[in-house]
């Protein structure tokens, strides 16, 4: 089976690894302050929190904000679960906006019309690693006095305008879960320049300890265990080392699929590669089925690849559509167009660093005769 996603290791990561086991320290050690040192370098912000999940880092986000009952939080409902998920945490409401065709990414132009006097904060989501469109979010957030949070769990690597994909908005978070560019095992990192608000967002992900008068028993507001152990940061630091070598073999898949893809005329490829502001670091390749194909034949053309001895996804099924969320809120068949076509009409392909030009031949040929017969 050819997989979906793959980590990159290689003896560098090993070794560093190993190097902490052999040491003393498993967790809150060296290696975790200097996998946050980096990785705030690497991005350009003063602070850099490591946890066990982007999903944590959104929750501590939203935490350290005050966002809470009675609050809205405009995002978007292409997305990963958890960036919806991490306002329900605080029992605040997501208020959903649609998104633009050809990336996925929240349409700017909607969010507006959808701000109360209860709206708080909008979450926006670099969808697949494209970046959103991060200027007019701050324009907007700034007039409207609004946190902005970026969800970046998707895009290490990726820039926007010449800025770095974690560096916008309020606070930001990476997510290293092993199908990303990157990976600590599980783990992400919260990142912002605003002091107070990364120390309150330490102590929280550390059972509440102090920032300044750190006792280990001494707890000074509710908190989590929301840590990173020291031998996830020294793989992620590793990882890090590499991180321009990892996103030239990433840009080679998507490139020669971008080349074998073009032929196919019952596909298109979900990207914002022509925006010539974003430098994107991929982090699926996205196909989405033209028109003639409904949701079904989807699933037909997935499994007959799964035939083919080859793993494809579904990115994403739409948070609106999640069956907790229809519980919760009442939202009517016709909303979010453009995200239910999306998430009807997608396929994600094998994607990662060492996928050889030979399997991708193989690959795009299986979805060429795959798409004949269930057309």
């Amino acid at each position: 089976m050819i997989p979906l996603a793959q980590p990159d290791i290689t003896e560098v990561e090993k070794q560093a690894v190993l190097d902490v086991l052999n040491s003393s320290q498993l967790s809150l050690g060296p290696a975790g302050a200097q996998f946050e040192q980096k990785m705030a370098d690497y991005i350009g912000v003063k602070h850099c929190i490591a946890v066990n999940s982007g999903t944590s880092g959104l929750h501590l986000i939203i935490k350290a904000l005050e966002i809470g009952e009675g609050d809205e939080v405009i995002t978007t409902p292409f997305s990963f679960i958890a960036s919806s998920n991490c306002i329900l945490f605080e029992r605040a409401t997501p208020i959903f906006v649609d998104v633009l065709s050809q990336s996925g990414n929240i349409d700017t132009d909607q969010i507006e019309a959808k701000i109360t006097p209860k709206t708080k904060a909008i979450l926006a989501v670099d969808v697949f690693g494209y970046p959103a469109d991060w200027i007019r979010l701050e324009q907007i957030a700034k007039k409207h006095n609004l946190y902005l949070i970026q969800d970046s769990a998707e895009a290490l690597g990726s820039e926007y305008n010449g800025r770095m994909c974690g560096s916008f908005g309020t606070a930001a978070i990476f997510g290293f879960y092993p199908n990303k560019q990157i990976t600590t095992g599980e783990g992400g990192v919260v990142l912002t320049n605003d002091s107070y608000l990364a120390n309150i967002i330490r102590s929280m992900s550390n059972q509440g300890r102090g920032f300044f008068d750190n006792q280990w028993l001494l707890h000074e507001r509710l908190g989590y265990n929301y840590r990173l152990s020291d031998i996830n940061c020294a793989l992620g630091t590793a990882q890090l080392s590499r991180i321009e070598e990892i996103k030239i073999k990433r840009q080679k898949v998507a490139d020669y699929y971008i080349k074998k893809i073009s032929n196919l005329s019952q596909v298109k490829i979900l990207t914002d590669h022509l925006n010539p502001d974003l430098r994107t670091n991929p982090f699926v390749f996205i196909v989405q089925l033209n028109d003639n194909y409904s949701k079904d034949q989807r699933t037909q053309i997935i499994n007959a690849m799964s035939d083919y001895g080859i793993q494809c996804g579904y990115y994403f099924y739409p948070i609106h559509q999640q069956p907790f969320y229809e519980s919760q809120f009442s939202y009517r068949s016709t909303d979010f167009p453009i995200t239910l076509r999306l998430g009807a009409s997608t396929i994600a392909l094998p994607f990662y660093n060492n996928l050889s030009t030979t399997k991708i031949d193989y690959i795009v040929s299986a979805l060429e005769h795959c798409l004949k017969e269930f057309s």
